[in-house]
């Protein structure tokens, strides 16, 4: 009786050990580049008829359950061009920790969004800009256009997800 039940146990084993190797494992999602490729503005910035200064606000983390424990997130500007006929110029991107230091520039030259085209702005894992992190983006175009500009935040921890978009705010406009 106990060489049957060990020959019925090393089948089963066996048996799963096939079915195991069979598997084909699942290829992880490992993302989306960080690094895209935009088009520079041949453009002198400054002779823009309209240019704009914007706010948006971001969180790298926010407080969870009490003042000392922080839900880390992950934070993309995104930049929406919503004209269906004109070009955006995008000039400056900086992002800029609680405390006000700029922890990062985005562009070196100004860039170009052609109608109804948008751009994505990822803040890197250790890029920490705390609960009052921001960018300013300077835009600018020649004719009438309101463009998206907003920062999405997301994270999971403690068996919990959460998401979320802020809007930017213009702080300054300058009309030739």
């Amino acid at each position: 009786m106990k060489n049957r039940l060990l020959t019925d146990h090393v089948w089963i084993l066996g048996l799963c050990l096939l079915l195991f190797l069979q598997c084909k494992q699942e290829k992880k999602f490992t993302g989306h580049k960080t690094v895209r490729e935009y088009t520079t503005a041949q453009i002198k910035f400054d002779t823009l008829k309209h240019q704009k200064k914007v706010y948006v606000p971001t969180y790298s983390e926010i407080y969870h359950n009490a003042e000392d424990q922080y839900f880390p997130l992950l934070t993309s500007l995104s930049i929406r061009n919503t004209s269906l006929t004109e070009q955006m110029y995008v000039n400056t991107v900086d992002y800029y920790d609680t405390e006000g230091k700029q922890l990062k520039k985005y562009l070196e030259k100004p860039i170009v969004l052609k109608p109804l085209q948008s751009v994505e702005f990822p803040v890197t894992h250790n890029d920490k800009g705390g609960a009052g992190a921001n960018f300013i983006v300077t835009w600018g175009c020649t004719g009438n256009m309101i463009p998206v500009i907003q920062a999405v935040m997301i994270g999971s921890a403690y068996q919990q997800g959460i998401s979320f978009v802020t809007e930017g705010v213009v702080i300054e406009k300058k009309d030739l």
